[in-house]
């Protein structure tokens, strides 16, 4: 059995070596596994948990790259195919510490990752997975678009089934469009996770306890509203609670919230109090902040608890 399940977006981050540096003039890049949903599976997968990701490359070195850097975190390839004609994605960033890292996506003329089709998925792994996570980019174009609510329909509603509320703008026509999406995918889903800035377009606020009100009334069982600097707020039908910011020298902020996504899902599977939780969560986002990759970075169970 999958313990946690992810869909969606994979690529290569290609990081400069060089902090505080303008693209224009580094000179030396580390090339990492990228994509959220993907980086969450690492992170499940460093913190025990049995991890898959359902996805799509292109048929090139990048893509064989994918494969292999999903093996050596220990992540299920099985679901990720090839699609010809299309590159695998790059990315690229600044870093610019501590709160300034600019990313460029090279996700053309489309990404892999948005052709997935709903006759494509593997329904059983959907149905039967501990914990589902998908993103909202996956909603940005078809045919991923309806390969989503089709995995959604498989799930039922089971629980975990998780959007990460994930908004690049770049990806999307409006603002609008994307939250249409979002409201669209909010009655399919138990678990609703994102920044400020994501939950605004969610939910046309940024009042945390406010936005945490609207979701759940749009159908989930948790809410939870990452503040950055100002820590997490997390939301049920009968509990609310804030936990506070892990204090740590920021490196590279940009793995921070896919440390935190995998964290969570190692706590909701566990069955621990939301408190316990959301500070457990906390605590992985700060170490991975801390570092300067994303995937390599994912800290594991020994790490979280002794930097706790």
């Amino acid at each position: 059995m999958i313990d946690v399940l992810t869909m969606g977006r994979v690529g290569v981050d290609v990081y400069p070596l060089q902090i505080g540096v303008s693209l224009r003039e580094v000179e030396t890049f580390g090339k990492y596994l990228g994509g959220s949903p993907t980086n969450v599976a690492v992170a499940a997968s460093r913190l025990g948990e049995r991890a898959a990701v359902i996805t799509r490359t292109g048929a090139d070195p990048f893509g064989a790259f994918v494969h292999d850097a999903l093996r050596s975190y220990g992540v299920d390839d099985s679901f990720v195919t090839e699609v010809d004609g299309l590159p695998t994605p790059v990315t690229f960033c600044e870093i610019r510490p501590p709160e300034d890292f600019p990313l460029y996506f090279y996700r053309f003329p489309k990404a892999p990752d948005l052709v997935i089709h709903p006759e494509e998925l593997p329904f059983d792994a959907l149905a039967d997975a501990r914990l589902f996570w998908a993103t909202v980019t996956g909603l940005s174009e078809e045919p991923s678009r309806s390969a989503h609510f089709a995995a959604w329909e498989a799930r039922g509603r089971k629980s975990h089934t998780v959007l990460d509320l994930d908004y690049r703008p770049m990806f999307w026509s409006s603002a609008q469009d994307a939250a249409h999406q979002v409201r669209r995918a909010l009655g399919h889903v138990t678990v609703a996770v994102g920044n400020v800035d994501e939950v605004e377009v969610a939910t046309g606020t940024r009042e945390p306890y406010k936005a945490g009100r609207i979701l759940l009334e749009a159908g989930v069982e948790l809410a939870v509203i990452k503040r950055g600097s100002a820590g997490v707020v997390g939301m049920t039908a009968t509990e609310s609670v804030e936990v506070p910011p892990v204090e740590v020298e920021v490196v590279n902020g940009l793995g921070a919230g896919d440390a935190f996504g995998g964290a969570l899902c190692h706590g909701l599977l566990a069955g621990w109090p939301l408190d316990r939780t959301l500070r457990f969560a906390n605590t992985a986002g700060a170490i991975v902040a801390g570092r300067l990759a994303c995937a390599p970075a994912m800290p594991t169970v020994e790490e979280v608890l002794a930097h706790g």
